[in-house]
């Protein structure tokens, strides 16, 4: 059995389009979702859409999903502010792009569906082991999540209540396998909002069976500039930012 692993979708359809082609060609039995859907992309709805036609498909949410539905914002918060122009910029811009998203999703009916998804999902593979999807760490969808960076001791301190084998998680965007005392950690990179070098849509592959696993990392490349046009078309609130991350900027 084949299971695609995606997370930070960020609602950009071209780039989950062109990874489920790939998905598609290799053939899978079933699709783990590891959070990020809608925001802060172009098209939340179209993504919501394509996600719900995918069979045993297990989704849970991840930090910015909890926002469009919650209203909880990241920082910089309004109290943070002061006189600072760069940061009522920047929250001026995510306010907006929120606000948007949540118009998008609602408007078109995925505002209960996205409500819906849980903080995570526990599996059990058909060797016995015992998986955990989550977004940034157990039991949380936000805060430094593990990237590829983060300490085997830090790690530590992020499952050390954690009874499961395997952990997959997204949140740092950063494409990730790694064995730190008994937890084995999978990060499969994210479908958009890349980190450079990485450009691509990033995902995994678990190759399941009774006798064990096997994990393959795959990127696909997709037409950034259409979606660069695509922001701008509609003229999003977050251009600048997708902008910036679609050209590999900081």
């Amino acid at each position: 059995m084949k299971i695609a692993i995606l997370s930070d979708i960020h609602g950009n359809k071209i780039a989950l389009d062109a990874a489920l082609e790939d998905i598609e060609a290799v053939g899978v039995d079933e699709y783990w979702v590891l959070g990020d859907i809608v925001a802060l992309g172009p098209d939340p709805v179209g993504v919501s859409q394509r996600l719900a036609t995918l069979q045993n498909c297990h989704m849970i949410r991840g930090n910015t999903d909890r926002y469009v539905v919650t209203g909880d914002r990241p920082p910089p918060f309004l109290q943070d502010l002061n006189a600072d122009v760069e940061k009522i910029s920047a929250f001026a811009e995510i306010t907006a792009t929120f606000a948007w998203t949540q118009g998008a999703v609602t408007a078109a009916g995925w505002f209960d569906w996205l409500s819906k998804l849980p903080l995570e999902i526990q599996k059990v593979l058909p060797d016995g082991t015992q998986c955990l999807l989550v977004h940034a760490s157990p039991g949380k969808d936000d805060g430094p999540g593990m990237g590829k960076d983060t300490s085997d001791i830090d790690i530590s301190k992020l499952l050390k209540e954690t009874a499961t084998d395997l952990i997959c998680v997204g949140h740092t965007h950063q494409a990730f396998d790694r064995k730190v005392e008994k937890w084995r950690i999978l990060n499969p990179g994210s479908i958009s909002n890349p980190l450079p070098p990485v450009l691509q849509a990033s995902y995994m592959i678990l190759d399941v069976s009774m006798n064990g696993y096997h994990v393959e990392h795959r990127k696909v490349d997709y037409d950034r500039d259409q979606v660069i046009s695509q922001v701008q078309a509609i003229k999003h609130p977050g251009a600048d930012f997708i902008i910036k991350r679609m050209r590999g900027l900081p």
